[in-house]
């Protein structure tokens, strides 16, 4: 039997080799246009960028090779003009030559592929434009690169291949602008997935401009300038193409095989044309989408391999191999982050007509006490029967992992019961014990048994200004940021706060990432009230979506200088001396605010922290949090899921602070955090306090953990403890006068060496400045969790001192502009 394969690569080449393993005797024949039979791909934006260095790495098997080991003729340069199916032969043109040539066959393999779209635009044939399709494209376009000393790119068309380039190009030193027609990149995912992608895009320094269509292309000397629709005009070196592509079909329509309705060859479930020795495989022909049972164009390497092995098969054994169809799983790489896809997005589902759910849930791609998590969020669509339509999964790390699982459930029919089920490898470095794929059925169940109702993004926008909105977060997350009109109630004080959410009126429920949100309509459910939402994907989805439609329409926000200041030497502004590092890495909003704040509030003027995080929502969060302490923005950098940003805190000026949505100016209160039990930090604190009493200041001091020991009485009332209270007693000082010294305590010597000298001195003793302040007006609060923590009890504290926690501190804190930490 003489078997002829038209075209190489994924399609092609997978077939030759799988034909020769099922048939020694076989006489197989392939044809390839271009010099290269068999290469990766996927693999060439990484060339173009530098990743892959050598370029022979990409090629996976030659000419020489295919006959070495296969005993396969491979004839390349070598392009298949026709097909005479009454014949079975092929007319072939060799393109060294130019001559041609017919060639017989039995049975006949189509993998043509697929071409680039080429759209009918003015100037589109300009040579600074090329597209990304093949080798030969690959070498013309890192040739330009490095011969012709660019720096900027355009890139047209923001579909996988595109945001790849986009990466590749910008990592070579090229400014790179992505123009995208639709209002979304990666069309094959859902928008609020996609939001986050055009976020981090924007981080990386991409400009992103969409629903722009492009109009014309015209020359600017040797750059060219790209126009759209809105009358925009951008300059750049070059240009790439990566509009999608589509099926290179013309062989198999002079031929008379029948094409289907989207263009590419039909097939049946043996991937066999409507000529019975005639197969076809990969890019050019159609599928059936398993979720929608329709055909579909799914150009991807995965499905093409298969493919060409299943019609392999059935060449050499006769038809006894199905193809079912594909899902279209898929994903990529965008500089750090990864997305991924399987099954019908929210477009497609509507289009068919299809009805479903959809659910977002964010969580850590592993455990989160164990450190180096990274963001994770799963978004999936489901039937109402619970049937798994579609998923989506994007983040730093373990992205694959759960896609692959999720698209296994899609493609075999599964429910969203199913990834309850799902029995992963788990251990705190590389899952959670409930994976977020798990979590995703849980969040499904939930919704479909009715024990909780959702409300998506897109609604939420568009309730009532009268309605309820209920925010379950701390006071801290609230003020920071919310939904407009949200009335905040932390979901710890809710039972208790009942009567002040109204009965006869919807309650639009919501927190940071949905779990919160959940708890509480829980509750309210079981306390009568029926009109309860939780919005999905909490305030994380909401706000990363809000910053996206202000992104698009010109408003960034905040602004802040993102470069750092650079000495005349050429180094960053930087007194090593005086850095200070703090690692936030694991921990989510609103622990990496709350830990800038911390050590933010221990800066001198002048001295710079640089602080680690993963929360992928912080760098949005820090420009606001700098705009509104006044504290100056010097770098910003991603890296590996690793948000590291350096902030200088600036000379104290009085600006704006908000208290309740509204403004007021700095007012004359003072707020104080005393951490240490050391006697010279507890000096410093109330000769700080007094100064400000003086000063006709109104004065609030926080004391926490060690800080408590500072504000214990010296005769204390006999209180029952337990064992850990009374050893943490028994270690501590037991009041102001057991204090020691930061520096050369010598085993208690020190302090007392101090009051000593205090007193020669004639200066008040830290009791006596103690005492003072209180008379004054010094508002005294002792941490309560602190006390809990550490079995101390209020009747041990000196008299006046208010217990409270970390709100009661807030609240004087926002109306201060001064916060010491000590």
């Amino acid at each position: 039997m003489k078997i002829i394969i038209i075209g190489g690569v994924a399609g092609g080449a997978t077939a030759a080799a799988r034909l020769r393993r099922l048939d020694e005797k076989a006489e197989i024949v392939l044809f390839e246009k271009d010099e290269y039979v068999s290469y990766a791909n996927c693999g060439l934006p990484y060339h173009i960028g530098g990743t892959i260095k050598e370029r022979d790495e990409l090629f996976l098997q030659t000419p020489e090779g295919f006959k070495s080991r296969f005993g396969i003729d491979v004839r390349i340069k070598s392009e298949v003009m026709a097909i005479d199916s009454a014949r079975k032969c092929v007319t072939v043109k060799d393109l060294k030559t130019g001559t041609q040539y017919e060639e017989a066959y039995d049975k006949l393999v189509i993998s043509t592929g697929a071409r680039p779209v080429k759209p009918p635009i003015s100037g589109i044939e300009n040579e600074n434009i090329f597209s990304l399709r093949n080798v030969p494209d690959m070498d013309r376009i890192k040739s330009f690169v490095t011969r012709k000393s660019i720096t900027s790119a355009v890139i047209v068309g923001a579909g996988f291949i595109g945001l790849e380039m986009a990466e590749n190009l910008k990592e070579v030193g090229l400014s790179v602008t992505v123009v995208e027609q639709a209002d979304q990149v990666m069309g094959i995912v859902d928008y609020p997935m996609a939001a986050m992608v055009h976020q981090y895009l924007r981080t990386r320094k991409i400009n992103l401009l969409l629903k722009e269509k492009i109009t014309a292309f015209e020359p600017d000397g040797n750059a060219i300038v790209v126009k759209t629709e809105s009358r925009k005009a951008i300059s750049a070196d070059m240009v790439i193409l990566s509009i999608g592509v589509t099926p290179e079909n013309s062989l198999a329509k002079a031929a008379g095989l029948e094409i289907g309705s989207l263009g590419g060859i039909k097939v049946n479930d043996y991937m066999q044309t409507s000529n019975a020795d005639i197969y076809a495989v990969g890019d050019v022909v159609e599928v059936k989408n398993l979720v929608t049972g329709k055909s579909a164009l799914i150009p991807l390497a995965g499905p093409a391999n298969k493919q060409a092995r299943i019609a392999a098969d059935n060449i050499v054994r006769g038809n006894n191999r199905i193809y079912r169809g594909t899902i279209g799983t898929s994903i990529a790489k965008v500089f750090d982050m990864t997305v991924a896809s399987a099954g019908a997005s929210e477009k497609l589902l509507l289009r068919e007509g299809i009805e479903y759910h959809t659910s977002v849930s964010h969580a850590g791609s592993h455990a989160g006490y164990y450190p180096g998590a990274l963001p994770l969020t799963v978004k999936i669509n489901f039937a109402l029967d619970g049937k798994l339509l579609g998923a989506q999964v994007a983040g730093f790390d373990g992205v694959d992992k759960r896609i692959d699982l999720l698209a296994q459930v899609i493609r075999n029919g599964g429910t969203i019961y199913d990834l309850q089920e799902i029995e992963h490898a788990y251990a705190p470095p590389f899952s959670s014990a409930k994976d977020p794929v798990n979590m995703a059925g849980f969040i499904a169940e939930n919704i479909l048994s009715g024990r909780v109702k959702v409300i998506q993004w897109s609604d939420m926008l568009k309730v009532e200004n009268d309605t309820m909105i209920l925010d379950v977060r701390t006071r801290e997350e609230f003020d920071f940021g919310h939904i407009e009109n949200a009335v905040n109630i932390p979901v710890d004080e809710l039972r208790d706060r009942l009567p002040e959410i109204p009965t006869n009126k919807p309650v639009y429920v919501y927190c940071a990432v949905g779990l919160r949100g959940y708890t509480a309509s829980r509750i309210l459910l079981q306390h009568g009230y029926t009109a309860v939402y939780n919005l999905s994907g909490g305030y994380k989805t909401y706000s990363c979506v809000l910053q996206d439609q202000h992104s698009n329409s010109g408003n960034t926000g905040v602004e802040c200088d993102f470069f750092p200041v650079i000495r005349d030497d050429g180094e960053m502004k930087v007194e090593p001396e005086k850095k200070v590092i703090v690692d936030a890495c694991g921990l989510q909003c609103p622990g990496p605010i709350r830990e800038l704040k911390r050590h933010y509030d221990t800066l001198s003027a002048g001295q710079q922290l640089t602080i680690k995080v993963t929360d992928q929502a912080f760098g949005q969060d820090l420009n606001a949090w700098c705009n509104m302490v006044g504290a100056k923005l010097i770098d910003m950098k991603h890296s590996g899921g690793v948000i590291t940003a350096t902030v200088e805190k600036v000379e104290s000026k009085t600006h704006a602070v908000p208290i309740s949505g509204n403004f007021m100016s700095g007012s004359d209160t003072k707020t104080l955090i005393v951490f240490s039990d050391d006697l010279d930090k507890a000096l410093a604190t109330f000769v700080i306090a007094n100064g400000m009493l003086a000063a006709g200041k109104k004065v609030s001091i926080f004391f926490t953990f060690w800080g408590l020991s500072v504000i214990k009485k010296q005769y204390k009332p006999a209180v029952e403890k337990d064992l850990i209270s009374k050893m943490f007693g028994m270690m501590l000082p037991s009041n102001s006068r057991k204090l020691g010294l930061s520096k050369i305590n010598m085993m208690g010597a020190g302090g007392k060496m101090m009051r000593s000298v205090m007193k020669d001195k004639h200066i008040d003793s830290l009791e006596d400045l103690m005492r003072q302040a209180i008379e004054g007006g010094a508002e005294l609060i002792a941490c309560s969790m602190s006390m809990d923590v550490m079995g101390i009890q209020k009747e041990e504290l000196v008299d006046g001192v208010t217990i409270g926690g970390v709100a009661t501190y807030l609240e004087r804190a926002e109306k201060s502009n001064i916060n010491l930490f000590i």
